[in-house]
């Protein structure tokens, strides 16, 4: 029987791409991502040979107790593979200027607590099952965190994402599970071509590129493969 595999963020640019890519591969898709989405989580189901959709908030219990046993009973599994995509960029003022906490608020929910209780909430299944592959979504920033004055938030919420991931490792690694990250630099995404229009995005990282990386860490051949945080840069 072929692996469930979840995609968060999936109603964007990257998660879909993610999701289609890994359902061309014969994987049944749990396409997550929040409620004012679902049109567009719908639209992509239609697409694919085999989906569930939840349309949720990823950081809320209410979502997770909701979905867990309708994915079993509509793909007949939990998720053994997950590709926890959900984030978000925000830029603001250096630090020593905001007047607020909105800005880091918003960095460390949108990025760090959607990947932490994705994990907390799939991880167990796969334990047990002794079997499972994560992919979390990390950034150049993580590396080159001095490129990112003016979105500090960011670059600490990302490098919290990847330590995460990288710890957590550690900690399933024996029972037959395996939690990767990729940091890409900038993503060839509408969004980023509209505010950027005059950059050259032939420099900038495809999203079939960077869902090939996804899809290789779930895959059986990444089978040897755990704790990394991969470099996905293109030309950028």
């Amino acid at each position: 029987m072929t692996d469930v595999a979840l995609v968060t963020g999936a109603a964007g640019a990257l998660g879909a791409e993610v999701a289609r890519t890994l359902s061309a591969r014969g994987d049944r898709i749990v396409l997550v991502d929040g409620p004012g989405a679902k049109a567009r989580l719908d639209q992509l189901a239609a697409t694919l040979p085999s989906a569930c959709v939840v349309a949720g908030d990823v950081t809320s219990d209410a979502t997770w107790n909701e979905a867990m046993p309708r994915i079993e009973r509509e793909l007949g599994a939990p998720p053994s593979l997950a590709a926890l995509v959900a984030g978000a960029w925000r830029g603001g003022a250096p630090l020593h200027e905001e007047k607020d906490d909105a800005v880091w608020t918003t960095m460390m929910t949108a990025n760090v607590e959607t990947v932490h209780r994705s994990l907390v909430r799939l991880l167990p299944a796969m334990v047990k099952g002794k079997r499972g592959s994560v992919v979390v979504i990390g950034s150049r920033a993580v590396e080159q965190p001095w490129t990112s004055g003016g979105s500090a938030a960011y670059a600490a919420a990302k490098s919290a994402v990847v330590a995460l991931a990288q710890a957590v490792a550690a900690e399933v690694l024996e029972h037959g599970v395996r939690v990767n990250a990729i940091l890409p630099s900038t993503m060839d995404t509408p969004a980023n071509r509209a505010a950027m229009p005059k950059a050259d995005a032939s420099r900038w990282v495809s999203l079939g590129s960077a869902a090939g990386v996804v899809a290789f860490l779930l895959s059986d051949a990444a089978r040897d493969i755990s704790g990394a945080a991969l470099p996905v840069y293109g030309r950028a």
